[in-house]
């Protein structure tokens, strides 16, 4: 990657729960990672750490520059500096 371009983000797409009787709950995940087996391990890590039971994982794939809306802008910014930023969707 040269100075000038964006770092790699990739954004997953799916569901968690908090429990077995909890309802799902839509989730966007941003974070940067070297490749796809990276960007699933480490979310499905970040999600048990912050108290999901269960996630399905539906769609991988890049972010092609910042959003143009909260929250994902500001996700996309924590993931830049290396966070991996969960949205609720829904």
């Amino acid at each position: 990657m040269n100075d000038n371009e964006e770092p790699r983000i990739t954004i997953i797409v799916g569901r968690v729960w908090r429990s077995d009787s909890a309802p799902a709950e839509r989730i966007n995940v941003l974070l940067r990672a070297p490749d796809d087996d990276s960007a699933v391990r480490m979310t499905l890590e970040a999600l048990a750490g912050e108290g999901y039971a269960r996630a399905e994982l539906d769609q991988i794939g890049e972010l092609e520059g910042m959003p143009d809306e909260e929250p994902h802008m500001s996700a996309w910014q924590g993931a830049i500096e290396g966070e991996i930023a969960i949205v609720q969707v829904g």
